[in-house]
């Protein structure tokens, strides 16, 4: 990016406006001279920050800077012990701007700055220079970790001078595992899978190894607007009736530009959301782009094939799709694209797996848009075999939802009344507080996994009217739980949503080539118009206890690991080849958290956007349909949030 150097044309006797080049010139010479006559110590090194940083070359002026000035603010640091240089932090800087200025930097041409910098006045650079002794002096070691957020000691820091009123606020700093300058390059994952450790648990019915909170995160470097690793800060909604939400979000550019990645939790105390935020933020971290300081095998299939996964089994669009979508073209064999090291669970052999699959929110180069997926099956947990466990429920939990969906399955009701957790009762009441009422049903295909469908249904039929979910557990009540908690955080915003969206939605209704995001399926059902379309799981039919439902639990066991083992068996048995590939990048090792993508071919994916369904080609559903006599699949898009 070229910034403005020269300085404006300005009044007789007024200050020239500086562009942030000539700035950070300005401030390098003030720097220099009060260091110059102060005791000895690390001099100071200006950077400018607004250069796209992204896959630039190693930079040792922007690695050993310790002061960065931005459009507004001048950063110091990082300072303190621990990993990470300057070069790590315009990286993290650069993920936190918003979608215009990261569009500007990232993918403009011949771009000037836009308005003036702020004069180096003796006051800035004094502010500066004193931010910057008190960083860099022996006794900052002595606050890191106690006065500034202990729960991330042993971070280094960021610090920032705001040019305008002088304030300061300090930040931790994560080092950047795919940092250029800092970050260690290695070999792929290793071919030697390292198999299923045993894990005993807190109790047989807690399947959770550790507490969210007992969990090392370091907080204050997660989020917060210097250069948090997954987002500027959190919002929590205090005035929603149903949940504790608690959201953050950040962008990551993926194949349609810059995409909204938005991370939450929803329990009933906002600290146990906060801690569920982050851990679903960590997962998308690793989920969406490749973090690990590796690199990706560039090959074609034909080229690769016996050790590598056909990515057709993992299904594939419709030919409309591909002759209409200019986002997409057919797979093409002989074509290079990227593919990532994972491995056959049951052989525990290596096995080459298209990088789309693993991280859905890379850019589409050479040639690797045959599918966009989402994030199927992409968990995260407190150990490899935890993280696997609820990577395959997720999997799981979709198959059976699409397969219901599109395959008009009718689906037994579950009795709420007859749950034996107080919380479900709480959130059902909740609900009906909202003007909603509740229903669940057991939405199991094949498999005896527990899979519950939730749906909330105003009650006065007004806007906002639908609002579906799911959930999966080896504990019927776990399932229920878990999609009653996706539910009642949905439907306080659902009405003012539909609102908003009226005339946007009323065109999917009669155009369904209309939904094309991730939001769209769900608010669509907002609509009241597509009642009809959900009326096969509102009518009339038995409410059946729990217990009736599920006669023959899933035994719980001692050890995580027999649980893995009875579900990965329950999927053996029933043809399915499962994959693991390992997403954890080194920044979260130090975590506890590990993050997995489990991919079960043949199993029916949820895609987004009318345009891009796989199920409506795969043999699964296909298949079921035409075993059960139907007339061909529900051709609605699903309302799967």
């Amino acid at each position: 990016m070229s910034v403005t150097t020269a300085p404006a044309t300005t009044a007789a006797g007024a200050q020239p406006q500086l562009g942030m080049v000539e700035a950070a010139r300005r401030l390098q010479a003030e720097l220099d001279r009060r260091w110059s006559s102060s005791l000895p110590g690390r001099a100071p090194l200006v950077a400018v920050l607004g250069a796209d940083v992204f896959g630039a070359a190693p930079d040792p002026d922007r690695s050993s800077a310790t002061v960065h000035v931005g459009s507004s603010t001048i950063y110091v640091g990082p300072w303190g012990s621990g990993e990470g240089c300057g070069h790590c932090f315009a990286l993290r800087w650069q993920r936190l701007r918003g979608r215009t200025e990261r569009d500007a930097v990232e993918t403009g041409r011949g771009m000037t700055a836009a308005g003036v910098w702020p004069q180096v006045t003796g006051f800035l650079a004094d502010a500066v220079w004193h931010a910057f002794r008190a960083a860099m002096s022996p006794a900052s070691e002595r606050i890191t970790g106690r006065l500034l957020d202990p729960d991330s000691a042993g971070l280094r820091r960021m610090t920032s001078v705001d040019v305008t009123s002088l304030r300061v606020l300090s930040a931790p700093l994560l080092a950047d595992p795919r940092c250029p300058s800092c970050g260690t390059r290695g070999p792929e994952v290793s071919r030697t899978f390292e198999g299923f450790q045993s894990r005993p648990k807190r109790s047989p019915h807690q399947y959770r190894l550790s507490d969210p909170h007992d969990l090392p995160l370091p907080a204050g470097g997660l989020a917060n607007p210097l250069c948090g690793t997954i987002g500027s800060g959190t919002l929590t909604y205090p005035w929603l009736p149903t949940t504790a939400t608690v959201t953050g979000a950040i962008y990551v550019r993926g194949y349609a530009g810059l995409l909204d990645v938005a991370w939450s939790g929803h329990a009933n105390r906002f600290t146990d959301s906060l801690r569920l935020a982050y851990l679903e933020g960590l997962e998308r971290y690793a989920g969406t782009h490749n973090r690990r300081p590796v690199e990706p095998v560039i090959a074609s299939y034909r080229e690769v094939g016996e050790v590598a996964l056909d990515p057709l089994r993992c299904g594939t669009y419709p030919d409309q799709t591909f002759d209409t979508d200019p986002l997409v073209d057919r797979f093409d064999p002989d074509q290079p694209i990227p593919w990532i090291w994972g491995h056959r669970v049951r052989s525990g052999t290596p096995i080459l797996v298209p990088q789309r699959l693993v991280h859905y929110s890379s850019e589409m180069k050479m040639g690797d848009n045959f599918v966009l997926s989402s994030s199927n099956g992409c968990a995260a947990g407190s150990s490899l075999e935890e993280a696997v466990l609820f990577g395959l429920l997720e999997l799981i939990e979709r198959d059976a939802f699409i397969m219901a969906w599109y395959g008009r399955e009718r689906l037994r009701r579950i009795d709420l009344r007859t749950c034996r957790d107080p919380g479900i009762r709480s959130m059902i009441e909740q609900g009906e507080l909202a003007g909603y009422d509740v229903l669940a049903f057991d939405n199991r295909i094949d498999l005896s996994v527990p899979v519950v469908t939730t749906l909330a249904r105003r009650r006065d039929g007004g806007p906002g009217l639908l609002s579906f979910a799911a959930g999966a557990h080896l504990e019927p009540e776990q399932a229920i739980r878990a999609a009653l908690s996706e539910t009642m955080s949905y439907i306080p915003t659902k009405s003012r949503t539909t609102r908003r969206r009226w005339d946007e939605l009323s065109a999917m209704m009669d155009d369904h080539w209309r939904v094309q995001m991730v939001q769209d399926h769900a608010d669509l059902f907002g609509h009241p118009g597509m009642l009809e379309h959900a009326q096969d799981y509102l009518d009339d039919r038995p409410v059946e206890s729990v217990a009736d439902l599920y006669p023959d639990p899933w035994p719980a066991a001692h050890d995580l690991r027999d649980d893995l083992e009875r579900l990965l068996d329950e999927l053996y048995r029933h043809g399915f080849e499962v994959i693991v590939v390992d997403q954890t990048p080194p920044d979260m090792v130090a975590m506890g958290v590990r993050a997995v993508c489990t991919i079960v071919p043949g199993l029916v994916p949820v895609d987004f956007g009318w345009g891009r369904q796989r199920a409506l080609t795969m043999p699964r559903l296909l298949d079921r349909i035409a075993a059960r006599g139907g007339d061909g699949p529900r051709m609605v898009p699903h309302p799967f949030p």
